[in-house]
């Protein structure tokens, strides 16, 4: 299957990314914020998403509840970092990459003692380093970390993460915006907190609101610790909680409407895990295809997600990104531009409507479009 040619181009890119006509055509009609039938959607939604989050723990299902909020992806990590961490607490955050070091920034804005753990760009989080840090009165009380680092399209290996933070007895925030619904992730097991991730990422919906599974114990225990008032995560809980669905400000109705028409396509595709299996194929047919004509992947094969990959820009002194980029949007691609400070290059996505066909088209065109070399 190909994506429908009813855009002029393919967005392949971490997000906003290429939704299908049916979840575009979902946004066709109008609802009111106040309307039981749209606050039932709303619930709805939030009970799929925990069910997706608990792929292995049906029976953890009541102590994880879904805080849907209005806003980007950053604004959603803005709402739990600005909620959940009380007035004597320390955030520790694992960076390896622009959004890592982006909720630093986020708590600096809000005066919240944060250490923002840089292992650069390119480099992998030390694990054993992390366990020394945390053994013994480490003096912090919430770890945050990126499971997918678009900066590069690393995969962080969260499984490792979260053990070592939970033996040390410390709330673990996951960000998994560019990976919830793209890969299994299984809050109750690995005993995650808070877990951040976006409407127009993996499950392909359109942007407009982030999303926030949360495990109940812990997000009951953060009420007035909100350092925003738009922003509170336990105002909007507790206000979808006993509203049956209502949002406590205007909602993103045509949004909501276009993801729950994408969740139904996640499922019919066979869930998560089918998903998953289009995008390793995804990235797989672009990843050959880009080295068979030269071109150099960043990260190492065992740590790169399949979600976004990075490649070297060509040091031919011909080339020059805008160019190639132009000339790939006038055949119907638009990729992303580099994000590593300390590198030259240039990224592909490989989700949303997207499949391996699009993939050999893709390479298709860049061969033919290799001018630099001509």
């Amino acid at each position: 299957m190909s994506a429908i040619p009813d855009n002029p181009y393919l967005l392949l890119t971490p997000g906003p990314l290429s939704t299908s006509p049916t979840v575009r055509q979902a946004m066709m009609k109008d609802w009111c914020t106040w309307d039981q039938e749209y606050n039932q959607l709303v619930n709805a939604i939030r009970d799929r998403l925990v069910a997706l989050a608990l792929p292995e723990s049906d029976a953890a299902s009541e102590e994880f509840t879904c805080v849907l909020m209005q806003g980007s992806g950053s604004a959603s990590v803005e709402s739990v970092i600005g909620s959940v961490i009380p007035p004597d607490g320390k955030l520790l955050v694992l960076a390896n990459g622009t959004y890592g070091k982006r909720i630093g920034q986020i708590a600096d804005v809000l005066s919240i003692d944060v250490k923002v753990w840089d292992f650069g760009e390119q480099g992998a989080i030390d694990l054993d380093a992390l366990e020394q840090q945390l053994s013994g009165d480490h003096g912090y009380s919430h770890v945050a970390v990126v499971h997918c680092e678009t900066t590069t399209g690393r995969l962080n290996p969260i499984e490792q993460i979260a053990k070592i933070v939970k033996n040390s007895n410390t709330c673990l925030i996951v960000d998994a915006m560019s990976s919830f619904g793209g890969v299994s992730i299984d809050v109750a097991k690995l005993d995650i907190d808070f877990l951040i991730s976006s409407a127009n990422k993996c499950i392909q919906g359109v942007p407009g609101f982030g999303f926030i599974i949360a495990k109940r114990s812990a997000l009951e225990l953060t009420q007035g610790m909100a350092r925003s008032l738009s922003l509170d995560l336990y105002d909007q809980w507790k206000c979808m909680q006993e509203g049956g669905g209502k949002w406590r400000f205007t909602s993103p109705t045509h949004t909501v409407r276009a993801f729950d028409q994408a969740l139904i396509e996640l499922a019919a595709e066979g869930g998560v895990d089918a998903r998953h299996q289009r995008y390793l194929q995804n990235h797989q047919v672009l990843v050959d295809g880009m080295r068979a004509l030269g071109f150099k992947t960043m990260l190492e094969d065992d740590v790169q997600s399949p979600f976004i990959t990075t490649f070297y820009n060509p040091t031919d002194a011909a080339y020059q990104f805008e160019e190639f980029y132009q000339r790939l949007k006038l055949k119907g691609f638009v990729i992303y531009p580099g994000k590593v400070s300390d590198a030259d290059c240039f990224r592909i996505g490989n989700i949303g409507h997207v499949f391996p066909e699009d993939m050999e088209r893709l390479i298709k065109v860049i061969s033919t479009e290799l001018y630099w070399l001509a």
